[in-house]
């Protein structure tokens, strides 16, 4: 069946490459440089296959990778199987991707992939008869629906989002800054479908057809909001502060008092779903509130805790154990003449934070769970003065879980992946350029000296005395492995509990102009033996977040398949990807790959879910 092509009706519907020029120092010959829009980018790479190492292949490639799609798949369509099979004892159910669809409009204006609108992905994998089929619809937020005409197909941002500059809508005094276009993550629980963004509140998705039933307010509806617990160094002057800013972050920046972040974890042994909250005064107040509710899979609210932190940090991503929340604190400052830049619209609205680079380390806060824990019967010490570790930015968690050693002491582990405070450039996510309106690869990829890390796979242990009393700290990388990895994940059954192995996406190192992002291979860890194994997807392929898949019986914990997004930029197309967990590393670990068809290559996606067929 054909897709719904109501969407198209521009040269730039390929991606962003309007006024797109590749960078000064590349070398450019004359067949290969670009006098107009581009609607047929296959052309250019003819000439540049056997420089795969260039400045100028690796600009291509990297814009490739965030093309915009403006078609929507209403019906599923069957995916072409390119090389293997699908397994026979692979379950049924479907595999879902949400990441951001449209950074350039029709009016001028392009945004960082960050405000991209939510494009959500669905493939529906049917092992026993070896299909994929493939839908994919935008998220109809508010945003969405007033920036899309559905009569002609035509865009115009009108919100900036807090990561952009509008040049083509209005940029001056424009306050349409919280643009919650549901991008981030995607949640499937108690049989229903939710696309999550950091700043707003969660959309619900038919998981059958992909339409947009509306926002859903899932603190309300599972009675959340009580705050049964506040604790930790009130702060009386800065809640007037919050009290006098409340009125104009709710009013004329229209932020949600709370902020949910996209990051959510499932207890699997409990079947609990946890998700926290931050205050909206927090982004610019030396203070952060943080609340944690957990959720039965009807939604009824079995847990709530809130705490008060006296420190100024943003979190995107945390961790759990049996009995602990576990919060790595990334230190902020404002920055106050940003802060009238952006306000005035002639930066992005993130200008008004900045990495507090002054902070020679990171703190890491242990929050108790329950109020019967044996911990939280401590003083406030215990809870108000965090761990100080070398300095780490926290970027996201794949599992963190607890153990008693023979002392009767607590261990906590935390298995993430980190980058040093200078790698990370808030302005300039995903190599964002607002002044000239291009991706610049070179921000992602920058020379690393000392103390200046891309992202890492690390561990951290940390050992509570029996009183109580913290005892050590200690963090070291997953194994001796140097290149950039990231989007970690586990075996979804074993989350918040014991693990073996973490799955990531990471680097091969094979090309040295692209050395950091994007990803190219998957990586297995293994925390036992502090080892690793990884399975390198091609010459310029590279891949997303993989997605753990268990067997029906699982007789160990790797015994699945991983789910992973290929972007053959060469070639301009998108693949699903099926390995075998147990042999990456191997050959033989591709068991699939299906073929997204070309006028339907979507962009590079965030985070995904794996759910079983109802």
């Amino acid at each position: 069946m054909q897709a719904k092509y109501h969407n198209l009706i521009s040269p730039v519907n390929f991606g962003r490459y309007k006024n797109l020029r590749p960078p000064k120092s590349a070398q450019i010959r004359p067949s290969t440089v670009l006098t107009r829009p581009v609607s047929n980018p296959t052309v250019i790479t003819q000439s540049m296959a056997t420089e795969v190492n260039s400045e100028e292949v690796a600009f291509w490639d990297y814009q490739f990778l965030f093309m915009s799609q403006r078609l929507e798949v209403p019906k599923p369509i069957k995916l072409k199987l390119v090389h293997g099979a699908l397994p026979k004892d692979f379950p049924c159910g479907t595999y879902y991707l949400i990441g951001p669809g449209l950074f350039i409009d029709d009016y001028g204006s392009s945004i960082n992939p960050l405000d991209g609108h939510g494009y959500l992905r669905a493939f529906e994998i049917e092992g026993l008869s070896g299909e994929v089929k493939f839908c994919a619809k935008y998220v109809k937020t508010e945003a969405q629906i007033e920036e899309c005409d559905p009569k002609y197909g035509s865009w115009k941002f009108t919100h900036r989002g807090p990561f952009s500059v509008l040049k083509g809508g209005k940029m001056i005094a424009n306050t349409k800054v919280m643009k919650n276009v549901a991008n981030t993550s995607i949640l499937k629980w108690g049989k229903r479908l939710f696309c999550l963004w950091e700043g707003g509140l969660p959309y619900e998705i038919d998981p059958r057809t992909l339409d947009t039933i509306g926002k859903f307010d899932l603190i309300s509806f599972g009675g959340g909001g009580n705050e049964v617990v506040s604790s930790l160094n009130r702060c009386c002057i800065w809640d007037v502060v919050a009290l006098l800013l409340k009125p104009i972050l709710f009013g004329v920046f229209k932020m949600p008092p709370k902020r949910l972040l996209s990051h959510y974890k499932i207890d699997a042994k409990r079947r609990r779903l946890i998700v926290m909250t931050c205050n909206a005064e927090d982004m610019v107040l030396p203070i952060s509130h943080c609340t944690f509710y957990e959720f039965d899979e009807t939604f009824k609210l079995l847990n709530e805790r809130a705490f008060q932190l006296s420190t100024h940090t943003m979190i995107h991503d945390w961790g759990f154990t049996d009995t602990h929340y576990i919060l790595f604190a990334n230190p902020i400052k404002l920055d106050i003449l940003g802060s009238m830049e952006a306000i005035c619209g002639t930066r992005p609205m993130i200008s008004t934070l900045s990495i507090d680079h002054r902070k020679q380390t990171s703190p890491i806060y242990l929050l108790p769970r329950f109020l019967e824990s044996k911990v939280s019967s401590n003083s406030n010490d215990y809870l108000g003065k965090p761990i100080e570790i070398p300095q780490i930015w926290l970027l996201h968690v794949a599992n963190a879980y607890e153990e008693i050693d023979n002392d009767g002491n607590l261990l906590l582990r935390v298995h993430a992946s980190t980058c040093s405070y200078k790698w990370l450039n808030f302005q300039n996510m995903f190599g964002y350029n607002w002044q000239s309106d291009i991706l610049k690869p070179s921000i992602m990829n920058c020379l690393q000296e000392k103390n200046e890390l891309s992202p890492n796979m690390v561990e951290v242990s940390i050992k509570i005395q029996n009183n109580g009393g913290y005892r050590e700290c200690t963090i070291q990388n997953l194994n001796n492995r140097s290149k950039s990895s990231d989007f970690p994940i586990i075996n979804p059954q074993l989350s918040g509990y014991k693990h073996r192995y973490v799955y990531a996406a990471t680097c091969s190192g094979s090309r040295h102009t692209l050395p950091h992002f994007p990803f190219d291979a998957i990586v297995k860890f293994d925390t036992l033996n502090k080892s690793s194994r990884t399975w390198f997807c091609g010459n310029r392929r590279f891949v997303g977040e993989p997605m753990f898949v268990s067997r029906d019986h699982q007789l160990s914990e790797d015994n699945g398949y991983l789910l992973v997004i290929e972007y053959e930029v060469s070639h301009r197309l998108c693949n699903l990807l099926i390995l075998d967990a147990k042999r990456v590393g191997e050959a033989s670990a591709l068991v699939a790959r299906f073929e997204v068809p070309k006028s339907l290559t979507f962009p590079l996606g965030f985070h995904g879910t794996w759910t079983l067929k109802d």
